[in-house]
């Protein structure tokens, strides 16, 4: 062995236990907190001076804890705890295997508190049925508490259950595991007809254009339109309108209104751009187009002109080409791919839908990914 293989080794042997070190630290941290939330939670119910603080509990803790010199103790990080302790009870059983050997105050607190409590927070927010649970000893080995921040974002066990299990799958830090929730790669995954594409493609990533900021396809189900009533164009545009602020977070990051119903004129021929938005991040025009029926080769030829229009027109200085998006119901793939092929500005159609996919189709999409942790 020469003396550059005895360096690499003594590099990868330090390496690879100053990580198991930290993998440590970030599980102790992470049980710590759930204790804590177990105890805020066994005060509030059986504390003998709480109804003394009543809903200052939690900033009297903050301070009291910071004359202590305990760090991280803020008001926001205790609600934390607490709903950490809520979400995640099956931590007790990690918690209770790993002290078992160990003849301790906390394992006796433990103990004592998961035959009045924790058992009836099991059954309360147990998974869905017909989803296994990802096995919690990953879960604390493979995740900080961080990562369990953002899965407290999900407002169903199965949404988290999924989260969970591409977070794993894919190894995500923090942030990627932030962006797959605000996309509603969940939603986008459930409601394709291609899931493993979308998966795929998400994993993958892509550099920065409008199809890494636009959801496809949109659920506007809080838009209050029933599939099988009738309705105009106009009404999908009116409801967008009423509820901008909604449609806003779920066409995708960066959108900011700007226009609706911008009118363009030619000589006595007048036409209307149903919804006009600027991109914040893009710094580009984003044009949308309403349809409520199937998209169809003409749509493209009447964005096209809009695009032009406002190339020359609308641009500033440092604004890139708008960029037009179709928002229909129903779209032919290959007909959208020949009729806004080699097109100067890009065009993007989006398919809307009104109703969430079934929770049996959403709970076979986990089922499959989590064959791929070879449970």
């Amino acid at each position: 062995m020469d003396i550059s293989t005895l360096l690499n080794s003594i590099r990868d042997t330090h390496q690879w236990f100053a990580g198991q070190a930290a993998r440590q630290i970030d599980t102790s941290l992470t049980l710590r907190n759930w204790v804590i939330g177990m105890y805020l939670v066994e005060y509030e119910q059986k504390g003998q001076d709480r109804a003394q603080y009543g809903n200052a509990l939690y900033q009297t803790i903050a301070a009291r804890a910071k004359n202590f010199g305990l760090k991280g103790m803020s008001k926001s990080n205790l609600y934390g705890f607490r709903n950490f302790y809520l979400t995640y009870p099956q931590i007790f059983q990690f918690l209770t295997g790993k002290f078992q050997a160990l003849d301790n105050q906390l394992l006796l607190r433990l103990t004592e508190h998961s035959i009045e409590q924790t058992k009836t927070v099991q059954f309360e927010t147990g998974k869905s049925p017909g989803v296994a649970p990802n096995d919690i000893n990953q879960l604390l080995n493979r995740l900080t508490y961080t990562h369990f921040v953002e899965l407290m974002r999900c407002d169903t066990e199965l949404k988290r259950t999924f989260y969970e299990t591409q977070a794993m799958l894919n190894n995500w830090n923090v942030d990627e595991l932030g962006r797959a929730i605000s996309s509603m790669l969940f939603e986008r995954t459930g409601l394709s007809t291609d899931k493993a594409a979308v998966l795929e493609k998400h994993r993958k990533g892509s550099g920065l254009d409008i199809a890494d900021y636009l959801k496809n396809p949109m659920v506007l189900d809080f838009l209050g339109l029933s599939e099988k009533s009738s309705y105009t164009e106009t009404n999908l545009e009116q409801a967008i309108i009423n509820h901008l602020q909604l449609f806003l977070m779920e066409a995708g990051r960066g959108f900011c209104f700007e226009a609706r119903q911008r009118r363009i004129s030619f000589d006595n021929r007048h036409y209307r751009i149903d919804l006009v938005f600027y991109h914040r991040i893009l710094k580009c025009h984003v044009l949308f187009d309403l349809k409520i029926g199937p998209f169809d080769h003409a749509d493209a030829g009447q964005m096209n002109l809009y695009l032009n229009y406002y190339r020359e027109n609308e641009m500033s200085e440092g604004d890139n080409l708008p960029v037009g998006i179709i928002l229909c119901a129903e779209k032919n793939n290959a007909l959208v791919h020949y009729a806004t092929g080699n097109l100067p500005q890009p065009i993007f159609v989006s398919k809307y839908l009104l109703n969430l996919p079934s929770e049996e189709e959403l709970q076979q999409i986990i089922a499959d990914e989590q064959k791929k942790l070879n449970w």
